[in-house]
């Protein structure tokens, strides 16, 4: 989603209410619908943010980075759109990714056709998966199709294409217009076909009607079982064949538990209100910064500051159906917000941020715990208010995490006999006997791993 400064980020986010929960045969069914390439599993994304990446903001120039994200342990590359901008109605000097021009061509400041082509095919051989950002609500407010089939729009009264919110640079798409439908289902093909990608995040994906995207995926999933994202909160999206979505509650949530608005049981009431209307498993895209938040939130640095950064971080990497997602820049870390439609480099140099990331990217990859289909158990260990911790678990794999979540030091007691052992702590590098009724004290904002894992 591309949102301008004067437009708050909450027009983006549905907060759902409490319900009565799904029946558990009803849950299963929708589960069974699912049909999610298998690679997403154990996997993250990592989002490109293509003209900020390096001085030269282009394909090529991004290309170099491969092998170094590659040994992060980055799976899935998810680039910000790609495709021409409109002159028209620009914002500012460069323009807004989201104002798409030509939805069957590239954007000549990132490169040429087959710079892309080569990237992917480049990426793949690294064993990336990539998926670029399709934006299906609208085009840029000089697409050609504003001329040559302007029946493709919304229109006002007086004819005139409209835009939503102040997105003054797009033109809202007429979903009424079968042709339309098939043109844009032709257009996202065309880049499964030309270039070889994995598939698509959709921004604004609950702006666009949920039946074109049943339709769509169904056909995009005949040409290859492609991965599909959506930017939306709404479980309608995953019924209608998305692999995953964004968990705007559970974000906004997160930044209150930051903020000390609220306790970590907040966390769990969203889980509830998640089960009530997503089909059983839904996998959800957990952040703690992307390209929206970056720029009108300054979220990871803002939101998320100092110590909390790290465990709002393992939260996300290792929350139940959880397909985490890295912004540009969040291994760095670049600590600003980087502007939405001018050059501004992000700058590498340290990387001081890669070695933490590294460890849970391998962590995910390694443990069939941490898989989106594990299972999740909230353990209790002590200040229910503070600490947030959980089970994951899948055959003989099995992981604990403890959350501090809050800037008090916390006292954490061995109380439930599953948790005993001997397992090794991630982040310490060492095994810690556990013993029943055991007593140790955790920092504020602290987060400590464990693998009970048989090997």
């Amino acid at each position: 989603m591309r949102i301008s400064p004067a437009i708050p980020v909450m027009l983006a986010i549905i907060v759902f209410s409490a319900c009565k929960l799904m029946p558990k045969e009803e849950s299963k069914k929708e589960a069974k619908a699912v049909t999610s390439p298998d690679w997403i599993k154990q996997s993250n994304i990592y989002e490109v943010n293509v003209r900020q990446y390096t001085p030269e903001g282009t394909f090529k120039a991004f290309e170099t980075a491969l092998p170094r994200l590659k040994a992060m342990g980055v799976d899935i590359l998810w680039f910000m759109p790609i495709t021409p901008i409109s002159q028209k109605d620009r914002k500012e000097k460069l323009g807004s990714y989201y104002a798409v021009a030509d939805y069957k061509a590239i954007n000549p400041e990132f490169g040429s056709m087959n710079d892309f082509q080569q990237l992917v095919k480049n990426a793949h051989a690294q064993g990336f998966k990539v998926i670029i950002d399709w934006v299906a609500n609208h085009t840029g407010a000089d697409h050609p199709w504003l001329t040559s089939h302007p029946d493709f729009y919304n229109r006002d009264s007086t004819g005139k294409a409209i835009y939503a919110f102040d997105w003054t640079d797009t033109r809202d798409l007429n979903y009424d217009n079968r042709e339309m439908r098939d043109s844009m289902i032709a257009a996202m093909k065309f880049w499964l076909n030309t270039t070889d990608i994995d598939g698509f995040r959709c921004d604004v994906a609950e702006e666009v009607p949920v039946d074109f995207w049943k339709e769509c995926i169904a056909q995009l999933k005949k040409v290859r079982n492609v991965f599909m994202l959506a930017e939306g909160d709404k479980g309608a999206l995953h019924k209608a064949g998305f692999d995953a979505s964004y968990p705007w509650d559970m974000f906004q949530t997160m930044k209150k538990v930051a903020a000390g608005q609220t306790n970590v049981l907040a966390l769990d009431s969203v889980l509830v209100r998640q089960d009530s209307t997503f089909p059983a498993g839904a996998v959800r895209m957990y952040f703690t910064s992307n390209h929206d938040e970056n720029s009108w939130n300054k979220s990871d640095f803002g939101t998320f500051p100092g110590p909390k950064h790290a465990a709002f971080a393992v939260f996300t990497q290792t929350m139940r159906a959880s397909l985490p997602l890295i912004y540009s820049g969040q291994e760095e870390p670049v600590l600003r917000t980087i502007p939405f439609f001018v050059k501004d480099t992000m700058e590498f140099k340290n990387y001081a941020r890669a070695p933490f990331y590294t460890t849970l990217l391998n962590l995910r990859k390694q443990h069939k715990a941490l898989a989106t289909d594990a299972d999740f158990r909230r353990v209790n260990v002590g200040n229910d208010k503070a600490l947030y911790a959980y089970v994951r678990q899948k055959d003989t794999s099995k992981v604990l995490v403890i959350l501090n979540l809050s800037d008090k030091e916390q006292t954490i007691t061995i109380a439930d006999e599953s948790l005993t052992g001997n397992p090794y702590n991630v982040f310490m590098h060492t095994n810690e006997p556990l013993k029943l009724q055991q007593t140790f004290n955790i920092e504020p904002w602290g987060y400590i791993i464990y693998d009970y894992t048989i090997r």
